[in-house]
Order: structure tokens, then sequence, then C-alpha cells
């Protein structure tokens, strides 16, 4: 019996035969038609890295999702060389499938650096000890995608507030905070680490946007899907510990939405800074 795709496995990609910066790897069973973003920002941040010396740490990535990555197919990831300065070096990475881009990104590391030093300060919330884990939650749903979700996800999700799976916020608030974390050890690599940050990032970044609006990710006829997605690193942190996931909505309008969302350790250091813009459609009646 083949052993099951982990995300260890997703995020270690390797390079192909051919040109020396062109990688590979596999994908996760995915619960619908097409590949999650997240895993697509956490390879391209590997592929980047591996093309830099070990020293220089991944800071910043900023990608573009071009069109739905399919599961069955290997998504290969170009790197291009842009720069190696001094401090810092910057790469390209298309993530490609049969030929086609489906992501485009740029991604950013640096040398360590002493320098000025100060971060926001992590929200007084309970304790991810203290929170159901939402794939409990999901489980509990009579429904089989609920059951698909709940059994898929390498990322333990605990939310703080009230998930709006599939009953909508009355509060109709524009944050909220949620625990994350890979729930088995990852090796030291930091890279690796960040990746698998980056790869969380993707799962409730516009989750706040519905919130506002009062609507469940249930709502029929919603449609909402990933445009861009920026995220720096600040500070080393492991992914197979809990983070702290604060994200609020700025803004919607013309069917895109904002979002933005902070990542602190079980310490309260900020970690991580994450933006992303999404396509967030409704039928008409439910918009206002």
């Amino acid at each position: 019996m083949t052993a099951p795709v982990t995300l260890l496995d997703v995020l270690d990609v390797r390079r192909s035969e051919g040109p020396s910066d062109v990688f590979t790897g596999p994908n996760l069973p995915q619960w619908r038609p097409r590949l999650f973003g997240g895993q697509v920002l956490g390879q391209v941040a590997v592929a980047a890295g591996r093309t830099v010396e070990p020293e220089r740490a991944l800071h910043s990535l900023h990608a573009y999702f071009l069109r739905p990555g399919d599961p069955a197919v290997t998504v290969e990831f170009a790197v291009e060389r842009l720069r190696d300065g001094r401090s810092f070096s910057s790469r390209r990475v298309q993530a490609l499938q049969n030929g086609v881009p489906i992501l485009s990104g740029i991604a950013s590391f640096q040398v360590p650096a002493d320098g000025l030093d100060h971060a926001g300060s992590a929200p007084d919330v309970p304790g991810p000890e203290e929170l159901r884990s939402d794939a409990d939650v999901l489980a509990e749903v009579d429904h089989p995608g609920a059951r698909r979700i709940a059994s898929s996800r390498p990322i333990e999700i605990r939310h703080v507030d009230p998930p709006v799976y599939l009953v909508a916020d009355p509060s109709r608030a524009a944050t909220q905070a949620v625990w994350l974390r890979v729930p088995g050890p990852l090796p030291a690599d930091p890279l690796l680490h960040r990746a698998a940050l980056a790869y969380a990032s993707d799962f409730t970044v516009l989750e706040p946007v519905l919130r506002r609006h009062g609507l469940p990710w249930s709502t029929p006829g919603a449609s909402v899907a990933s445009l861009d997605h920026a995220m720096w690193w600040h500070r080393e942190a492991r992914a197979d510990e809990w983070v702290l996931f604060v994200g609020d909505t700025p803004s919607a309008s013309g069917a895109r939405a904002l979002a933005t969302a902070r990542m602190f350790d079980r310490q309260g250091r900020l970690v991580a800074t994450v933006a992303q813009e999404g396509m967030v459609r409704v039928p008409g009646d439910l918009l206002g």
C-alpha cells in the first residue's frame, strides 16, 4: 500500500531533470477539484529558497494566483535568479502546469543582520488548549464535504471566535483570531517552517470578510477565490507549534475584498504579517 502524501512531502520540492532551477513536488489530496493556493505558496517558497545560500532567510513573498491548479497534474516551479547582492537575494518563481503558469511570485531573502526592533502586541485570547479543533467540529456535520475537509487538512485549526462554516456571525465583526499548527513535528530547517506558515496562511485569511457581512462559507451561490497574496516573515517561528493568526478586513468593494493578518507565537512575538486580496461574489439579494 502506498503511503499517504504528507505536508512535508509536498513542501520538500526536488530539482527536476534538466534545467537546474526547475523543481517539482507532489500535490496533497484535495476535497475540491482545484489545488489549495496555500500549497503552491509553500512550494514556491521552498523552490526559491533552494537556489540561495542557506544562511539567507526568506523575509517576503508576493504572489499572484493566475489560474486554478489541477490536483491531478504535477506542478513545476521554474526559478529565475534576479539578483544576489551583499545582503539580499531576489527570485522570481513561476508555478506551471502543462506549461501554463498558475501562480507567479517574487521572493526575497536576507543575510541575518542587527537593527531596530519593535513589534505589535498579541491580543489576549484563550489558548488553543481551551478550544475545540475545527476538525472535530466539522466531523460532526452530517455532510460528506464537511467530513472530507475535516480529515484532509494537514493544518490543525482552532477558532477563538465561533467558526462560520455553516452559521453566520451575528456580530458582523471584521476581525477574528484562530490558532494554527502543523500537528506533527517538522525538521529543524527554518525554510520549511516559513513555507509551512505560508501554507497555513491561506486557510482563513479571507474569512473575516464573510464574518463582517454576516455570511457563512456555505452561503448558496457564493464564490470566494484568492487573487494575490503577500507575506512578510519578521522572526523565526516553528510551524509545528501553535501560532495565533489574527485577521481583519479593512475594505470590500467591486466584488473584491482585502484581508490582513498578523501571526504571533505562544510567547506573543509577532512572527509574520499577511495580506491578501480575494474575489468575493455573492448573490445580488445578499449585497448591502
